[in-house]
C-alpha cells in the first residue's frame, strides 16, 4: 500500500515562512496529481495547491504568489513552500497523491502562525 509521511510545520510568526515535505512511498506506478489540503477546526478540508503529472502546479487564490509547490523527478517526495505566512493559514496541512484508481493521504502536520 501507499505510505505518505508529511513532516516541516511549526510555530511561525505573521510574515514568516515554512517548508512542509511529504515522503511518498509504497507506489507501484508514477502517481498521477499530488497536492496539498489544509483544514482549520469546524471547516471542511480546503483544496491549497496541485502538480499534475507534468509539473505544472495550481493554487487557490488565497495562497497564488505566495506558496510553492514542487516535486522531485521520481514524484517520492512533495513539497509546499509558504512564505508571507498569514493568521489565516492556521491549519492542519495535509498531503494527497493519486494513483488511480486510488487517492491517498498523510496523518496531517500543524500549522501555526501567531504573534
Amino acid at each position: 500500500q501507499v505510505h505518505l509521511v508529511e513532516s516541516g510545520g511549526g510555530l511561525v510568526q505573521p510574515g514568516g515562512s515554512l517548508r512542509l515535505s511529504c515522503v511518498v512511498s509504497g507506489s507501484i506506478r508514477s502517481p498521477d496529481t499530488m497536492g496539498w489540503y489544509r483544514q482549520v477546526p469546524g471547516k471542511k478540508r480546503e483544496f491549497v495547491a496541485k502538480i499534475n503529472s507534468v509539473g505544472l502546479p495550481y493554487y487557490t487564490d488565497s495562497v497564488r504568489g505566495r506558496f510553492t509547490i514542487s516535486r522531485n523527478d521520481d514524484k517520492s517526495v512533495l513539497w509546499l513552500q509558504m512564505s508571507s505566512l498569514k493568521l489565516e493559514d492556521t491549519a492542519v496541512y495535509y498531503c494527497n497523491v493519486d494513483v488511480d484508481p486510488s487517492s491517498y493521504w498523510g496523518q496531517g502536520t500543524q500549522v501555526t502562525v501567531s504573534s
